[in-house]
C-alpha cells in the first residue's frame, strides 16, 4: 500500500512539471494582454485630449503637447511620437496621431513574438473658428 501511495505522489510531481509552465505562460499572456490593452485606451484618450486642446481657437502645439503628457505619463508611457495635421481653410480638422513603440510598452519583452511595431491612435475634431 505504501508503494502504491508513493507512486501517486511521483505522478502528481510530474504532472505539475508538466502543466505548471504552461500556465505561468498562460498568466504572463493575460497579464500583458491586459497592459497593453490599457496602454491602447491611454492612447485613445491622450489622442483625444490632443485633438480637442488643437480644436480650440488659440491652442498651441505646446498646449497640445501638454495635454496629451497629462494623460500619459501617469502610466509611464513617455517615449510617444506625435504627428499632428493643423487644420486650414479647405480641411478644418486638427488630426493629432501618437505613436509608441511596442518595445517601450511591453512587459516580457519578445516572449510572445516580435516588438518592432507601434501602437498608436488617431483623433480628428473640426477647429472652431475656421469659418
Amino acid at each position: 500500500m505504501s508503494r502504491l501511495r508513493g507512486k501517486k505522489r511521483a505522478g502528481a510531481t510530474v504532472e505539475m512539471a508538466v502543466v505548471t509552465p504552461l500556465l505561468v505562460t498562460m498568466l504572463l499572456g493575460i497579464i500583458e494582454y491586459g497592459w497593453v490593452f490599457a496602454v491602447r485606451q491611454a492612447l485613445v484618450s491622450a489622442a483625444r485630449e490632443g485633438a480637442r486642446t488643437a480644436a480650440l481657437p488659440a491652442s498651441t502645439e505646446e498646449d497640445v503637447r501638454a495635454s496629451i503628457d497629462q494623460v500619459l505619463r501617469p502610466l509611464g508611457l513617455t517615449t510617444y511620437n506625435v504627428q499632428m495635421t493643423h487644420a486650414t481653410p479647405a480641411n478644418p480638422t486638427e488630426t493629432i496621431r501618437i505613436a509608441i513603440p511596442y518595445s517601450d510598452v511591453t512587459l516580457v519583452g519578445g516572449f510572445f513574438g516580435p516588438t518592432n511595431y507601434d501602437l498608436g491612435a488617431t483623433c480628428s475634431m473640426r477647429k472652431e473658428g475656421l469659418d
